[in-house]
């Protein structure tokens, strides 16, 4: 299933724009209960004036709120973004740890955004369990725990540790693009053969096929259709 996936997303990815750790972890800050499109329309402004973790620490509020307003929970996400440059100002001469233990530290970050910061800012592979990893990894039996933290240390038994943020990318792009939670195109799915959960949602492939969404849409039906005529993703053709 993991070749698979990686064969239907060659470009997976983390789908928030950065330039740096920071601003990284700003973006993760403000990607929670909001969408990773709307987090990129809000940094380029935010980024531009807030370079340094200096920056964030000695924001005029109001301001920062005003600039992030649009991803919501504005007040909670300031209050993390200034206490998070304050401590980094403080701890780490201004610069974002590389270093898992430290970062859970900080003002805003979790587990899950601290994994998101070291497999994408520092190549340290880590397993990001968001709402899509965690639902997938479930619904393909992988595991049954429902605690994020049980959920990375079981899943990252299964796949080795070199591959686990690239898996991030890979399970999160399925869940965004096929594997939707109420109606998974499970007839458009190049996973169908392997998944424990086929016929979740319409397994008929043209209308399953409009439920698939992306830029990789078409590539990801192709590869469906191949495999109903017996071909095994992720494995040289015979």
């Amino acid at each position: 299933m993991t070749r698979a996936l990686a064969e239907g997303y060659p470009d997976a990815h983390c789908e928030l724009d950065f330039t740096t750790p920071l601003e990284l972890a700003v973006a993760t800050i403000l990607s929670a209960q909001c969408t990773d499109v709307r987090v990129n329309l809000t940094t380029p402004a935010l980024f531009a004036k807030y370079r340094t973790a200096a920056d964030y620490a000695g924001a005029d509020r109001a301001e920062l709120e005003e600039m992030i307003r649009p991803t919501g929970f504005y007040r909670n996400k300031a209050n993390s973004l200034m206490g998070l440059g304050a401590a980094l100002v403080e701890g780490f001469g201004g610069e974002v740890p590389g270093r898992l233990d430290d970062l859970v530290k900080l003002p805003g970050i979790g587990r899950k955004t601290a994994n998101v910061i070291l497999g994408n800012a520092f190549n340290v592979p880590g397993i990001t369990v968001d709402t899509h990893f965690g639902r997938l990894v479930r619904r393909w039996k992988w595991t049954e725990e429902e605690d994020p933290v049980k959920v990375e240390h079981a899943i990252g038994a299964l796949v080795p540790r070199k591959d686990w943020t690239m898996l991030s990318h890979w399970v999160i792009f399925h869940g965004r693009r096929v594997c939707h939670a109420r109606k998974p195109a499970c007839g458009a799915c190049l996973l169908f053969r392997d998944c424990p959960s086929y016929g979740a949602g319409p397994t008929e492939p043209e209308q399953a096929a409009k439920l698939v969404k992306g830029v990789e849409a078409e590539h990801l039906i192709a590869l469906a259709e191949r495999t109903r005529d017996g071909y095994r993703p992720g494995k040289p053709s015979e």
